[in-house]
């Protein structure tokens, strides 16, 4: 009888099996659902493939097995903060529920809030044990950049709990009394008007990296502006960010205007990653200062990228409308900051996917082609992989934390703007950028 019943049952379970397979192969997404699958699976890498300890993200996870730098359980900073951003979408979306989004977050806060710090600053990686681990020579220690990064996260988990129930609310507290640690000030190296990216109490300034513009760190300066209690005055950002004003340039590049001069050589754009860090939390839709109108700048820098690779000048294989997108990710040999200047004939999926305010029609082209036509070749566990190329024909099963994250936020602002308004409602912020002399309809 036990034989006879599992026969039954393997068979209903095949037949069951095959339903769902064919129901998936024949059903055409609309783009609405397309879209929200992409979220759901790239989020589960925050979840399901969380850092154990801390809950937060890992700097990286290969699927395939390999960690040449054997650091698959290290924190990383940044991409902690996208994960934190990606979960308040997950909550909203129903991937998880609203308890276990609030136990994932707290878990992770509560790591923060003992891990490591160097003038209320995180280090870019972080060991499970909450200690720094060097993320190269003499930066071992303090990353301003990164920690403002987290620190605009903290500042949307702390506006989505503010009218939420006694835990939440005491989780909102938390947060606040980590972002108001950071001492912005103190990495003005000794009261100059400019912001620099490293300290550690082994090699003091030695990195000296001043953080200057147009890069992925316009947050930096935002968040320093705006902290109540380590505040920068608005002369760190126009003398130190801007340059007092070199950080303007006047160029057009396939028909699209740019205003502000990227930190690459020659008359050029940097990688798209420059037009989605800093505005997961930061609305650039009507932003405006005296340098730039941020929306058209974002939108351009894309549109360049776009027609850039459809233009395809060093003539490498499968570069179009469907395959487009250059920005920091692995690459055929180590890692590499892809742009027009560095064309290695690699694709990033994260640059046309974390574009999708910018360009919704342009990297919806871009999803539906890699989901209906390349899935298995770049479609894993947690989303898309970082990156390929199909001039090397090259497909590795890899994925970084810091370039998923993005993805998720970024396609949830260009279809409700949650994480803008959130970040956007702040008070601290609204200060902060009308101090440093931004316009905006939220402020």
């Amino acid at each position: 009888m036990k034989l006879n019943y599992l026969i039954v049952l393997m068979v209903l379970m095949g037949s069951c099996s095959a339903s769902k397979t064919n129901d998936k192969v024949q059903k055409k997404l609309s783009d609405e659902e397309l879209l929200t699958l992409v979220q759901k699976q790239t989020y589960k890498y925050f979840y399901e493939g969380a850092e154990p300890i801390s809950g937060l993200s890992r700097e990286r996870y290969h699927t395939d097995g390999t960690y040449p730098q054997n650091d698959k359980d290290v924190i990383a900073t940044g991409a902690s903060g996208f994960g934190l951003m990606g979960t308040i979408v997950a909550i909203e979306r129903k991937f998880i529920t609203r308890e276990q989004g609030f136990n994932h977050l707290k878990k992770g806060i509560d790591f923060l809030a003992k891990a490591d710090r160097f003038h209320g600053v995180w280090p870019h990686w972080i060991l499970p044990s909450g200690k720094a681990k060097a993320f190269g020579k003499n930066d071992d220690a303090g990353d301003l950049v990164e920690t403002s990064f987290l620190a605009q996260a903290l500042i949307c988990v702390r506006q989505y709990y503010a009218n939420g129930n006694a835990q939440e609310k005491a989780l909102a507290q938390k947060v606040d009394e980590l972002w108001k640690g950071i001492d912005w000030n103190f990495y003005r190296q000794n009261n100059q008007n400019v912001l620099y990216w490293h300290w550690s109490p082994n090699s003091g300034w030695k990195m000296n990296f001043a953080i200057t513009g147009y890069n992925e760190c316009l947050i930096t300066y935002v968040m320093a502006a705006a902290s109540p209690t380590h505040g920068v005055p608005a002369e760190v950002y126009h003398q130190g960010w801007a340059k007092n004003g070199a950080i303007n340039t006047n160029i057009s590049v396939y028909g699209h205007p740019i205003k502000l001069k990227h930190n690459v050589n020659g008359e050029s754009i940097g990688p798209l990653f420059w037009a989605h860090y800093s505005y997961l939390g930061l609305n650039p839709k009507g932003l405006k200062d005296k340098y730039a109108d941020y929306w058209q700048e974002n939108r351009n820098q894309t549109l360049i990228n776009y027609d850039y690779c459809i233009a395809n000048p060093k003539g490498y294989k499968g570069y179009g409308k469907n395959s487009w997108g250059l920005t920091a990710s692995y690459s055929v040999k180590g890692y590499a900051a892809h742009m027009p200047l560095e064309d290695l004939g690699v694709i990033s999926p994260t640059a046309a996917l974390s574009s999708y305010p910018y360009t919704p029609k342009e990297s919806m082209q871009m999803i539906r082609y890699l989901y209906e036509n390349r899935k298995d070749k770049v479609w894993g566990a947690f989303g898309f992989y970082d990156a390929y190329s199909e001039t090397a024909n090259w497909y590795p099963k890899r994925y970084i934390g810091i370039d998923q994250g993005p993805i998720v936020v970024m396609i949830e602002n260009g279809r409700t703007g949650l994480l803008w308004n959130l970040f956007m409602s702040a008070p601290e912020i609204k200060l902060g950028l009308k101090k440093l002399g931004f316009q905006s309809p939220q402020i």
